[in-house]
């Protein structure tokens, strides 16, 4: 297996100019990327990915076809070696999301490092504390629903088409309690959709070597346009943004935990300093993994006798 992260130009952009460093972060844009160049995403390297991936950093999705009603159920792969796993995918309504891949393989962060070296040096006052980075593989006809991130986010396509629809980050579309939902119960596909929505999205169609970023907490959901298709996510902070990520979860913990209706968001202050400590002091309660988990239960395995099947597993009591 390779061990070389380089790309063609040693960048990873290609045709940035002033107006993505002005937009950035303020609109949804589009870049052009390198990084579907890199021998780390190649099929081989994929499927030795997925062999050796840890069960609590993945998560497998069946998800309704377009146009389809809305399917949405968590699975694992079972004993399918990482050819078998994307031969079944390849086959619908399946995506594969490899979270934080970065801490299971440097090499992947390596990448992402670079990229936001390239962003601060373009972007004044841009910065990035952390980052977390996800390999998505999905079928051709799957598609993710209409959702949010509470960091900042980027996607950027390796292989395959996909349709992506980014919306205001404002009411109607996402409110403080949406955000406080996402943050409380690790469920971010569980905020309300309406289909008149869509006459307010910008879309874009993007395929491999193109990326986008959009605003903080812009919702956004995304549809495969005919092609087994690979990408990464990528999720960052900074100061603001993880100010934001401990109101959020404090307020929703005060809203469905105590049965108050929180009053403010500052992100500075008295009042923020003490959600602060109440969100550390609860974020791993037994009370908030018990409404995780039970948001998210494990509903399937993949069919090692049939590719593309699965095996509804039993459910638990």
């Amino acid at each position: 297996m390779s061990r070389s992260v380089t790309m063609t130009t040693g960048k990873v952009f290609t045709d940035w100019d002033e107006t993505h460093s002005a937009l950035w972060g303020h609109q949804p844009i589009r870049l052009a990327h390198e990084l579907h160049n890199a021998p780390l995403f190649s099929r081989e390297t994929l499927a030795e990915l997925i062999e050796r991936y840890p069960r609590q950093h993945y998560s497998l999705v069946q998800t309704g076809a377009r146009d389809s009603g809305r399917v949405w159920r968590e699975g694992e792969i079972g004993d399918l070696n990482g050819r078998q796993v994307m031969e079944a995918i390849s086959r619908g309504g399946l995506w594969l999301n490899m979270r934080d891949v970065g801490a299971v393989d440097s090499r992947y962060r390596t990448l992402i490092d670079g990229m936001f070296a390239e962003v601060a040096a373009k972007v004044p006052g841009f910065e990035v504390w952390s980052h977390q980075e996800s390999i998505l593989i999905s079928s051709p006809d799957a598609q993710v629903y209409y959702h949010a991130d509470l960091p900042g986010q980027g996607l950027i396509q390796i292989a395959g088409r996909k349709r992506v629809y980014v919306y205001p980050n404002t009411p109607p579309f996402i409110t403080p309690q949406h955000l406080e939902d996402i943050a409380v119960y690790n469920v971010e596909v569980d905020i309300p959709y309406e289909s008149w929505y869509d006459q307010h999205a910008k879309v874009f169609d993007i395929g491999p070597g193109q990326m986008l970023n959009w605003e903080l907490n812009a919702p956004h959901r995304v549809e495969n346009l005919g092609a087994f298709s690979v990408s990464m996510t990528v999720s960052y902070t900074n100061d603001q943004i993880r100010r934001s990520e401990i109101v959020n979860l404090a307020n929703g913990l005060l809203r469905h935990r105590f049965g108050y209706t929180p009053r403010t968001r500052n992100l500075r202050g008295p009042s923020y300093f003490a959600k602060a400590v109440m969100q550390k002091l609860y974020r791993d309660s037994g009370w908030v993994k018990r409404e995780r988990s039970a948001r998210r239960p494990t509903e399937f395995r993949l069919d090692a006798t049939q590719p593309g099947k699965i095996v509804d597993l039993p459910k638990a009591a």
